[in-house]
């Protein structure tokens, strides 16, 4: 049998300690990796990365991915434990949703911060240490409203929308130096978040998903893993949908 996909590979995952980042830095332990945690609340980040396994398997790192800094430390982390970033997974993100017309500038811009640059960040920083390497893999989570927009979501729409194109950018820049760049976008996965929706809501949802079911943040890990592994190794640029057939 084939060992395992990331084998002694160093992988790092922002906004991983808990929900689909949390899902993907356990699936990434399974298959033989060494994980860093970064995520704005410290003492989630290391409790994250307790239960994932003991200080030579994972360790967590507070990291607001809107710092260039932060992100700096957050690498040099790995690469202190662990050896040099691999595998860098742009997940942290927020929620500030509100229809436009009652949307505040500094709710559009909180979101536009960490999910825009916060991906920008993670991607250039990772990258200036994959390119001396000559490989590396860099998947970022984008979202199925960033394809069709959502309503109360124009702050959250555009940033997602704005990952697909930065993606596709950041994986020509690369794509010589031997890293790749590719995007996942889910549509409704099951979460502590999603599952808080009014029934209304969920139900509209549900609707209009062929597959007649929520996603679970297991289904979403899995696509990391087969882009961050050799399995999609001439693939960059791409943009996956986890949906379930949802606005297809």
């Amino acid at each position: 049998m084939p060992g395992p996909l990331l084998k002694d590979q160093t992988a790092v995952i922002t906004g991983a300690a808990q929900g689909i980042g949390f899902a993907i830095a356990q699936l990434f332990v399974d298959e033989g990796a060494h994980v860093v945690i970064g995520d704005i609340n410290a003492e989630a980040a290391q409790k994250a990365a307790t239960e994932l396994g003991d200080a030579g398997v994972a360790v967590g790192v507070a990291c607001d991915v809107t710092r260039g800094d932060d992100v700096d430390a957050l690498l040099a982390t790995a690469a202190q434990h662990f050896g040099p970033v691999d595998v860098m997974v742009n997940n942290a993100g927020i929620t500030r949703d509100a229809t436009m017309r009652n949307m505040t500038e500094e709710q559009f811009d909180q979101v536009i911060n960490v999910h825009l640059k916060g991906t920008w960040n993670g991607t250039r920083k990772a990258a200036a240490i994959m390119r001396e390497r000559k490989s590396g893999a860099i998947v970022n989570l984008s979202s199925l409203s960033g394809k069709v927009g959502m309503v109360g979501q124009t702050n959250y729409s555009a940033a997602k929308a704005g990952i697909v194109g930065m993606t596709k950018a950041a994986a020509k820049e690369l794509a010589h130096h031997g890293v790749r760049v590719n995007a996942i976008q889910p549509g409704l996965i099951r979460s502590a978040m999603t599952e808080a929706m009014p029934q209304k809501a969920w139900d509209q949802k549900m609707a209009e998903i062929p597959m007649n079911r929520a996603g679970e943040v297991s289904e979403v890990a899995t696509v990391a893993l087969f882009l961050a592994s050799h399995l999609s190794s001439y693939m960059t640029g791409t943009v996956m949908e986890v949906t379930g057939g949802r606005f297809m």
